[in-house]
């Protein structure tokens, strides 16, 4: 509830917010901590400008992303919640393909389905030119996803650590399944089961989302240890 936030705190995370939640800070005596990510705010600032440039020709916004992701909620802000969010390739069809579209990227997608979004969309408007695309999913999302690729079938169990809500943590396992299909996630050290490590495991690699912090990562990995510890005790 941002409506009475008198003398308060309050932070906005890396994922950003819709210029509503600027507007009820600035109603109000608050304490500001502006934590958005410089690539979301870049992002956001593009937006609008694209929904401005497009009103003015009967034009479209559309975002490829998570409806009710945090970042979502920040990017259709931008555009006095009149873009379209499509979550896959099922949702294109919602689309006026005889209107201009400028199609965005929720920065933590996998950039290789939003190409095939983009492609297909260009396959149904009559001229290719109609469409405007920028390829805003995050350097170092992708750059991850890359690392992993490397890193997963390297070894005999992959712990994934990442947080249940997140977008990037989602793509990120699937990819580390896909590799690797003994791959669990976790949240926490707590989260770990002895049984994911028979003898016949010799090296476990642990992989963290973008978002995941080196702390948490070294948590796992000291409980991963203590539970080796452990097995080699009895």
């Amino acid at each position: 509830d941002m409506d009475n936030l008198q003398n308060e705190t309050i932070l906005f995370r890396a994922h950003g917010e819709p210029p509503s939640s600027y507007q009820k800070t600035e109603d109000q005596s608050v304490n500001l901590i502006d934590a958005t990510c410089p690539v979301v705010l870049k992002l956001q600032q593009r937006i609008k400008k694209a929904w401005v440039e497009q009103k003015k020709q009967n034009g479209q916004i559309v975002i490829y992303g998570k409806k009710g992701h945090a970042e979502i909620t920040g990017l259709q802000g931008q555009t006095n919640w009149e873009c379209l969010v499509i979550e896959g390739l099922a949702d294109i069809d919602l689309i006026d393909f005889n209107r201009p579209i400028e199609i965005f990227a929720q920065t933590t997608k996998d950039p290789k389905t939003f190409k095939t979004i983009i492609d297909t969309i260009k396959s149904k408007v009559a001229d290719p030119g109609m469409v405007k695309d920028h390829n805003t999913t995050c350097n170092q999302v992708s750059g991850r996803a890359s690392q992993l690729v490397e890193f997963a079938p390297q070894h005999d169990l992959i712990i994934f650590v990442g947080g249940t809500k997140s977008s990037n943590s989602k793509v990120l396992f699937d990819t580390c399944k896909n590799l690797n299909p003994n791959s669990h996630f976790v949240t926490s050290p707590e989260d770990i089961n002895n049984d994911w490590f028979p003898e016949s495991i010799q090296t476990v690699g642990i992989f963290g989302a973008t978002s995941t912090p080196h702390w948490l990562m070294e948590e796992v990995a000291a409980r991963i240890e203590e539970l080796n510890k452990q097995q080699n005790n009895v």
